[in-house]
């Protein structure tokens, strides 16, 4: 979901949306882009944690606090309703998680490893979806280089037990673990595809209300979290 259409949803008026829209992936960006502070516009940034460090240096630029003291802190007000746009459900925050991780004092290094490595779609996890699938779950492509390893339960709301689970998992095609792990997409106790409708355009996406996956009974306690704490189903 853009940015634009998450602030529509919040119920900003037409106005306040494109003046934070505008000012977040126009004048900032360049503010930052010219300060040395990013490569590229704030709106690619989707790690909450990385754009949190990205505004206080942003906060600091003369440009910044001179404009944004004449228009009334409206680029404060802005950079706070991205940053809530980022942090909220359960996306993907990789960054976060991973910093998580290495400062679990409970855990051992080869626990942090194994944990690193499932965080990004590798190791025993992936192997254990692949050899669960045998392709996307849902469509059945076979070539397993190009499928995501996701977790249905999300990261943040999991154990580490559950983490490591092959049955909180779905070996997914790129655009359906997008839309799985966005909420823009779940499934019913029989599998059947629940699409929300704050998905633009499946149809684009060669996402049908036809696809389904074969789940089994170790997979419900966790779908069934998804569907109640992830999917967008309104």
């Amino acid at each position: 979901m853009t940015f634009e259409n998450w602030m529509r949803l919040r119920g900003l008026s037409e106005s306040s949306v494109k003046k934070y829209e505008g000012a977040v992936s126009g004048a900032m960006s360049e503010w930052a882009i010219d300060g040395g502070i990013l490569d590229g516009p704030l709106t690619s940034i989707l790690s909450h944690s990385r754009f949190e460090s990205i505004v206080i240096s942003l906060r600091k630029l003369p440009i910044y606090q001179e404009r944004n003291e004449r228009g009334h802190n409206m680029y404060s007000s802005a950079l706070n309703k991205y940053a809530e746009y980022l942090q909220e459900g359960f996306d993907s925050d990789i960054e976060a998680d991973v910093e998580a991780i290495l400062s679990q004092d409970s855990v051992t290094d080869t626990e942090k490893a194994t944990l690193l490595k499932t965080r990004i779609g590798q190791g025993n996890f992936r192997q254990k979806l692949i050899s669960l699938w045998g392709g996307c779950a849902v469509t059945g492509y076979k070539d397993t280089s190009m499928l995501v390893a996701s977790h249905i339960k999300p990261w943040r709301a999991s154990s580490n037990t559950e983490r490591l689970d092959g049955y909180n998992g779905l070996l997914l095609l790129p655009t359906l673990d997008k839309a799985f792990d966005s909420g823009l997409v779940s499934f019913g106790e029989t599998g059947n595809i629940l699409i929300s409708p704050l998905l633009q355009e499946p149809e684009n996406l060669v996402i049908t209300e036809s696809m389904s996956v074969n789940l089994k009974s170790e997979h419900q306690v966790y779908m069934e979290f998804h569907r109640d704490s992830v999917f967008r189903n309104k």
